[in-house]
């Protein structure tokens, strides 16, 4: 479990909604607390929520004299998650409009959001890996941490009744997640180790809506059979586009002292994903377009959301180091 799950899941337990309860605590990097628009605590309390809501899903638990009123009441929320995945559709819709669905052709669109996508070559990452202090370093982590959905458990609820050549690569994948059998080898435990090291303890309270909003959006991709082949686009847009960033934070990582263990979940990734991104383009996104066409336009659009959610984390983050371009367009929440 992600330490946002284990925080959720403590608040599940204690009834705790902090947002709803009084307002939103953003620590930042120069010791100072901002000005948070009504609009950010608006997002940041239905993140909180459905981030809540989410871990209660997927927690194991035991059966309860009141499940019938349960399932009743989790039934409006996930409603309230369908309508933020559609509204994120609907932002991305655009450019999904001409798709093409031959598996060769779309395998080289899907290849080309590694330059053209979304958040692509953010400013941020150069920042990050050059000029970013440690007190700017740790925020960043703690925001990528506190939105962190963990990638081994979304490619298992993902990978469920698809066909078998899908499946057999995504167990590949999932066993490299798990540290191939080995517990001091698992992705998950890599990312706590940093953590440990640089003393944070993420939590949703101290998480930017817009990292939680990530995170929700993957789960419900995997988490609902509705949206299993958007969430095969967007696992495998994680793929493709990561290296490049996560090189960026380990170097600034190396450069701020940070030890070779801490950043070892980092460097890693920085080489293992571009395998596991050609392995996943081969193995699971040609062959279900070969057989079925219609799966296109869903793999497309589950790539784009979640690249432009990514996109719109990175703008939040440079937002809060003071590093919005001029002129700029800010993002906006629903009103």
């Amino acid at each position: 479990m992600t330490a946002r799950h284990e925080h959720y899941a403590a608040s599940v337990a204690e009834g705790a909604n902090f947002a709803d309860a009084g307002g939103m605590h953003t620590p930042t990097p120069l010791g100072f607390r901002p000005t948070i628009p009504a609009s950010d605590l608006r997002e940041h309390a239905f993140h909180s929520r459905l981030g809540r809501f989410q871990a209660k899903r997927l927690l194991p638990s035991l059966p309860a004299p009141d499940w019938i009123e349960s399932v009743r009441s989790d039934s409006d929320t996930s409603i309230e998650e369908g309508l933020f995945v559609e509204g994120e559709r609907r932002m991305i819709a655009d450019r999904t409009a001409d798709v093409p669905e031959s598996p060769d052709a779309f395998v080289r669109w899907f290849e080309s959001l590694r330059e053209s996508g979304p958040g692509q070559h953010d400013a941020l990452f150069p920042w990050l890996s050059a000029d970013a202090g440690l007190s700017e370093m740790k925020w960043f982590v703690g925001q990528e941490a506190g939105g962190e959905a963990g990638f081994d458990d979304l490619v298992a609820l993902t990978q469920v009744r698809l066909p078998t050549r899908a499946k057999i690569e995504m167990a590949r994948n999932y066993w490299d997640e798990m540290g191939r059998g080995n517990e001091r080898g698992m992705h998950g435990g890599m990312l706590t180790a940093l953590l440990d090291e640089l003393a944070l303890h993420p939590s949703a309270e101290t998480t930017v809506w817009e990292s939680l909003a990530l995170s929700n959006l993957m789960v419900a991709l995997a988490g609902n059979r509705r949206y299993a082949y958007h969430a095969v686009g967007a696992l495998g847009v994680v793929e493709l586009t990561a290296p490049d960033r996560v090189a960026s934070v380990n170097e600034g990582l190396k450069r701020l002292g940070l030890s070779k263990r801490a950043r070892m979940y980092f460097q890693l990734h920085a080489a293992v994903d571009i395998q596991h991104s050609k392995a996943w383009n081969r193995e699971v996104i040609a062959p279900m377009i070969e057989s079925n066409a219609s799966a296109a336009q869903a793999i497309a659009e589950g790539a784009l959301m979640r690249l432009a959610s990514g996109a719109r984390c990175f703008q939040r983050y440079r937002r809060q180091f003071n590093r919005v371009a001029p002129g700029e367009i800010p993002f906006r929440p629903r009103s």
